[in-house]
């Protein structure tokens, strides 16, 4: 048997951290058994449906690096094909046409309120008489459901799960306009794609049963089922905004790289023994389902960014400066993108994401003048003019433009001026940087060039009567 699995988005809002993990579970799970990845938008929601949505979800996906085979499944253009299967019932015995108007449902609805119980159908139509039907109302196509006995999952990470059917009512699967019900679809089109595991959120559960009745009446054979633990809050409360619960395109703002996500996501409800990073490979040759935990797993902001860190840390520097210059620059100078990337071995060290990397490596794509901030600009003022000449002058008799060479003529200058050398490099590193933080301020300079350097602090020394900041 080729595994067969898919993720189904309802296209109403971004791909959110959730939707993420499952798509990943479900594309792992195919890729490690050898098998097929497919992607259905169930989008029979026509109002909330959008365009935007389906992009979103696209991109996520495509972003994350799960790839998925064959076309991509649009549930909306199933429909007949569903109505097909519920006549198909009817005709043969296996659901009805249900008259019940909207003013009985809502009695039945009142009656379970005041009862304390989950409102059911209570089947006043499955044995009466069409001929009985009221004139102009438009029946619903209702599944004669079992009564008796219980309905079994075996569940591959929830264990056996029971439901007495009585608990069950009858569900709609063709509305009253003729539009298939979510259920009706889901199963037909589940069937239809020769989907072989069902790995999806753990809230899914009680559809599972209603969806075992449904392949049971159409005499098809469900597919496994797997229903995974939600995500929640570092706090253990319900996954929100400020827990996380994210689009993936915002993680993608905030400088998360997409292998960090993947990994991330991995071991929330998943594990290997101890392993903490697990590269994509490595998770292919892992993964199954025996290693999902049935307790909701915890999403922590805090870990997700030390994992990126490591991530960053290993990335190719060329892939780090085209998605700074992609992602947060913009246009950039063809001077600006070799000087960051040159740069790139003493910044990702000093940064978790990518935003943080952009922050710090900015002074080597802006044009001159800097613009300094206020820390900087205490620096400068604190040196003066006049050290700043002097840095400048000792700095244009290097001849060696090295690192070196540069921490060498610095450590003079401070020795002729009786100053520790911070004194001296704390404002080099201001004028050169527009900063009081960055790397090594020797490598700095050596990779900006003598030209551009000389060029920053000649920029400096005429801006520091113009800061409103005081020296002291």
């Amino acid at each position: 048997m080729t595994v067969v699995t898919r993720f189904a988005p309802s296209p109403t809002g971004f791909l959110h951290i959730g939707g993420a993990r499952t798509a990943l579970f479900n594309w792992l799970y195919a890729r490690h058994h050898g098998g097929v990845f497919r992607l259905r938008i169930e989008d029979t929601d026509r109002k909330r449906s959008t365009d935007e949505a389906i992009q979103a979800i696209v991109q996520g996906l495509e972003w994350l690096g799960l790839d998925w085979d064959e076309e991509t499944v649009f549930q909306s253009t199933r429909a007949e094909r569903h109505a097909e299967i519920a006549r198909a019932l009817l005709e043969a015995g296996q659901a009805y046409y249900c008259y019940a108007s909207q003013e009985e449902l809502d009695e039945m609805r009142q009656t379970a309120k005041k009862e304390g119980r989950p409102m059911r159908y209570d089947g006043r139509w499955r044995d009466r008489d069409p001929s009985e039907a009221p004139e102009g109302v438009d029946p619903v196509i209702r599944l004669k459901a079992p009564q008796e006995g219980e309905t079994l999952i075996k569940d591959e990470v929830q264990g056996s799960v029971r439901v007495a059917n009585e608990q069950l009512d009858d569900m709609v699967l063709l509305r009253a306009n003729g539009s298939p019900t979510y259920m009706l679809s889901v199963v037909v089109d589940d069937h239809d794609m020769g989907i072989t595991h069902v790995i999806r959120g753990d809230d899914h559960l009680t559809n599972a049963f209603r969806q075992t009745l449904l392949y049971e009446a159409i005499g098809w054979e469900a597919p496994s089922f797997a229903h995974i633990p939600l995500i929640h809050g570092p706090d253990g409360a319900k996954m929100s905004k400020r827990h996380g619960a994210l689009g993936v395109e915002t993680y993608r703002e905030m400088g998360f790289l997409p292998e960090a996500l993947r990994n991330y996501l991995l071991r929330l409800g998943w594990g290997h023994g101890d392993d903490e990073v697990i590269s994509t490979d490595q998770a292919i040759a892992w993964f199954d389902l025996d290693g999902v935990g049935r307790s909701a797993a915890r999403f922590d902001f805090a870990k997700l960014s030390n994992l990126n860190g490591h991530y960053l840390r290993e990335a190719e520097d060329q892939r780090l400066v085209d998605i700074l210059c992609t992602d947060f620059y913009g246009e950039v100078t063809t001077a600006g993108r070799k000087r960051l990337l040159a740069g790139m071995a003493g910044l990702k060290p000093r940064a978790k994401t990518m935003k943080e990397l952009a922050d710090l490596g900015q002074f080597y794509v802006s044009d001159r003048p800097l613009v300094f901030e206020e820390k900087a600009q205490k620096l400068i003022a604190k040196g003066g003019k006049d050290l700043l000449a002097d840095i400048k002058e000792i700095l244009e008799k290097v001849e060696n433009w090295s690192e070196n060479e540069l921490e060498n003529s610095i450590r003079t200058l401070s020795e002729q001026r009786e100053l520790k050398l911070g004194a001296v490099a704390q404002p080099l590193r201001a004028a050169l940087t527009g900063s009081s933080i960055s790397p090594g301020i020797f490598e700095v300079a050596a990779i900006l060039g003598r030209e551009e350097t000389l060029g920053r602090l000649n920029d400096a020394r005429e801006q520091v009567e113009t800061f409103s900041i005081s020296a002291n």
